[in-house]
């Protein structure tokens, strides 16, 4: 579901199931692979990818059917926090947006600190007001937080589809690449973060996102 690599430039975080939908294998998987890498403590780069035609896909809705009250919160809860640990992790942190990022799989790509989308395949959309679904306090600090006013007012309010170039143009990503060239234009975006102490890193993110994790119950 979720596999680890370790190249000469960063770590490599590659959601391999077809669709990369949050479910509980998922949301654990994705935990591990954190765990693994803020354990050697390096600081290197964190590079998230998908496979094939899907950065992720958003919630397993599947899994949430099967989810009620309590444990459907709770769930909710635990993928919103998978989001808050990426936007502090103490690493830099981009997301190659490789195909598709619908829902929470689009607000996923968000909380790195940097994105690259594919110029020539995929959309970035929250289809959350056509699928009649409220969004998370949380989700919606970080929506809010991560992109300009307008720009996050017409994602959650339309449910518009962006593709690489027009999501580059509205700032919900840095910079587009072709296939060939996601991951290369993935490392160039890190070049301003060599040297930085990781424990640094973690504190200023930690200090800079206070009013985004802050909606996460306690």
């Amino acid at each position: 579901m979720i596999r680890l690599e370790r190249t000469h430039a960063a770590h490599v975080v590659r959601l391999e199931s077809s669709h990369n939908l949050f479910n509980d294998g998922f949301v654990a998987a994705f935990e591990a692979a954190l765990d693994e890498i803020e354990g050697e403590a390096t600081g290197d780069p964190v590079v998230t990818v998908g496979a094939g035609k899907y950065f992720s896909n958003g919630f397993d809705l599947e899994h949430l059917g099967r989810l009620e009250g309590e444990a459907l919160g709770q769930f909710i809860e635990r993928s919103c926090r998978l989001l808050a640990r990426v936007l502090v992790f103490p690493a830099p942190t981009i997301a190659a947006i490789n195909g598709h990022a619908f829902g929470i799989g689009a607000m996923l790509a968000l909380a790195h600190d940097q994105q690259v989308m594919r110029e020539d395949r995929g959309w970035w959309c929250l289809p959350e007001v056509d699928l009649g679904l409220p969004f998370h306090p949380f989700m919606q600090a970080l929506i809010t937080a991560r992109l300009p006013p307008r720009v996050a007012q017409a994602a959650m309010l339309t449910g518009r589809r962006y593709d690489g170039a027009s999501a580059r143009d509205a700032g919900v990503v840095n910079a587009t690449a072709g296939e060939a060239d996601l991951f290369a234009r993935a490392i160039e975006l890190t070049a301003p973060w060599a040297g930085k102490k990781p424990e640094v890193i973690g504190f200023l993110k930690v200090a800079m996102h206070t009013s985004v994790t802050g909606t996460l119950a306690h």
